[in-house]
Parts: C-alpha cells; structure tokens; sequence
C-alpha cells in the first residue's frame, strides 16, 4: 500500500485522477495483479482510493468514514469513553465555530439559521430522528464554515458518537422546555456565527457542549 501511495505521490496525481489499470501498477511496482488488486482494495478501505462499478481506482478526497469507524469501535471496546471523544470534540468545535464566524458565507449563515427554526419545529413534534439529524447537520455547517477541510473530516467523524447517545440525551431532557432550551441553544451559536461575533459563538459553543456533558453524565454515560 505504501508503493502505491508514493506512486500516487511521485505521478503528482489529485483528487478524482483515475490511476492505471492493475497490470499496469502491478508492472510498476514489480509485484503480481493479486498483490496489487490487494493493496489497491486496502486503500479503498481507508477511503484513501475510490473503487467501484467496474471503474479504475481514482484518488479519493478527504472522508470521515475511516475515523468514524476507528471512533466506533474503540467506545465499543471500552477504549475510550464518550467523555473522552466528547472532550476532544468540544476542543476542536470551540475553534471551528471561532473560526466560521470569521469566515462563514452569506450561504452559511442563512443555511444556520433554517437549520435552527427547522430543530425547533421537529422539536414541537417531538421528532427527535428529525431534530438529531438537523443537530449534526447544524455542526457539520460550522466545521466547513471554518474554512479548514481538516475540520470538516474531524466533525463529521463525530457523528457516529451523536448517533450513539442521542435517545439518551433526548430522554435526559424529559421535558418539553428543557429540550426548546437546547435548541435555543444552538440558535444563539448561529446568531452570534451570523454577526461574526466569535467570542460570542465561541462561548454560545461552550454552553452547549458544558449542558451536554452535565446531560450525559446525569443519565450515567462516561
């Protein structure tokens, strides 16, 4: 896997670039097709390759789904906890949401803002599949709104965590009130990203992720 990276590397190839056939990588790297075949699948893998519908390998971009699972499996296996994850993710969402208010788009801040009025109408339904997925869309848009794309892969890693504890914070916040005071939580973080206030957001964050911990912890995850 590795000759095929620097291959990659040394052919000065980008994101979508389709690589030779695997005869002629084979021939290249002096191994056989199965090796190739092998290494090539190894690398589709971890998301660095894209391989499908009988198409050549193509160079592959940024993705999340190689951390997500790694994510996955270590709070299965009782390697991390979700305090732990959560830690690190509170860190990294209180500079994202720093950063895109600095440098968000018209796009962002409007997107933000439906995203914010749509929680709050799934949450008067009681949706709470609905409101979940508009909560990780709602961070997702920050991340990318930071304007760095190691951001957006390091968020969107983290929705297989949210994923993971949503019915317990849902039921956590039992009552109708609790559950509108977190989204008008999420609402005063677009606000102050739409103003380009980051102090203002980076502390609206920080509100959010401290009533989420205390949420979890209460209803006894660790």
């Amino acid at each position: 896997m590795l000759d095929i990276r620097k291959f990659i590397h040394d052919k000065a190839l980008r994101v979508g670039d389709v690589l030779p056939s695997e005869n002629a990588i084979a021939g290249e790297l002096g191994v056989s097709r199965t090796v190739a075949r092998e290494a090539l699948r190894g690398l589709a893998a971890l998301r660095i390759l894209d391989i499908g519908n009988g198409r050549r390998a193509r160079v592959a971009g940024p993705n999340a789904e190689a951390l997500s699972a790694i994510l996955d499996h270590t709070t299965y296996t009782r390697q991390l906890s979700i305090t732990q994850i959560q830690d690190v993710r509170r860190t990294l969402e209180l500079r994202t949401v720093s950063l895109a208010a600095l440098h968000r788009s018209d796009d962002d801040a409007r997107r933000l803002l439906e995203l914010v009025g749509g929680m709050i109408e799934a949450v008067e339904r009681e949706e709470s599949r609905k409101v979940m997925e508009l909560d990780i869309r709602f961070h997702e848009i920050i991340a990318r709104a930071s304007g760095n794309p190691l951001y957006s892969v390091l968020v969107d890693s983290f929705r297989i965590i949210t994923l993971q504890t949503w019915d317990i914070g849902w039921r956590a916040r039992a009552t109708q009130e609790n559950r509108v005071e977190n989204i008008r939580c999420h609402e005063r973080i677009a606000t102050a990203v739409v103003a380009q206030d980051a102090a203002r957001a980076k502390a609206a964050m920080s509100e959010h992720f401290d009533s989420s911990f205390m949420v979890l912890l209460r209803a006894g995850v660790n």
